[in-house]
């Protein structure tokens, strides 16, 4: 084994990171044969001086369960980004990041790192299973959606903006696309 796939989503208060605030962050670490090696989550204090984007405010009304969820055990950023660095760091492989979409989640978790913990495990680069499902149904990007992806490719787990949740479905999810694609490559 010389990677793991790790599978992370962001909850956030608006669009960008510094401005606003990453609320929470969950990943869940998987071998290529979707075994969940390990996970690590962690709900966030707000920036000093950031501020909720409006459109995301009123979207996080409509999820009282999830905002609750991610309203409780605030951490301080600087501690629990560098925790999350030794987490990384401690597992048994090389961590690859994986995200749906990887450009927003990337960017907060990086923003972090670089903040706080002064470093990125991941270095620079993450894997964004919409550019894989692209690539592997032959479709343009913006007809990549999750409703274009086939049912065999999702398990049955639930998507409940709770940020460890999502982390570990999407993380199912790119498994069963990477496990499928490796198949049809001839691969095992």
């Amino acid at each position: 084994m010389t990677e793991l796939y790790i599978s992370t989503d962001v909850e956030s208060d608006g669009p960008i990171p510094g401005p606003n605030s990453m609320l929470s962050f969950g990943s869940a670490a998987y071998t290529a044969d979707k075994q969940l090696v390990s996970t690590f989550s962690a709900n966030l204090e707000t920036l000093p001086g950031a501020e909720a984007d409006p459109k995301t405010a009123a979207w996080w009304q409509t999820q009282p369960e999830a905002w609750a969820a991610c309203r409780t055990d605030l951490q301080d950023p600087a501690r629990a980004m560098k925790n999350y660095v030794t987490w990384l760091k401690g597992l048994p492989a090389r961590p690859v990041f994986v995200a749906y979409p990887a450009g927003f989640d990337f960017l907060f978790v990086y923003w972090y790192l670089m903040r706080f913990a002064g470093e990125s495990p991941f270095s620079h680069s993450a894997l964004d299973v919409k550019s894989f499902a692209m690539a592997m149904l032959k479709l343009d990007y913006r007809d990549s959606t999750k409703r274009a992806m086939p049912k065999r490719w999702f398990d049955p787990l639930p998507h409940t903006h709770i940020a460890l949740d999502d982390a570990i479905e999407q993380g199912a999810l790119f498994c069963n696309m990477l496990a499928e694609n490796r198949r049809a490559a001839g691969q095992p």
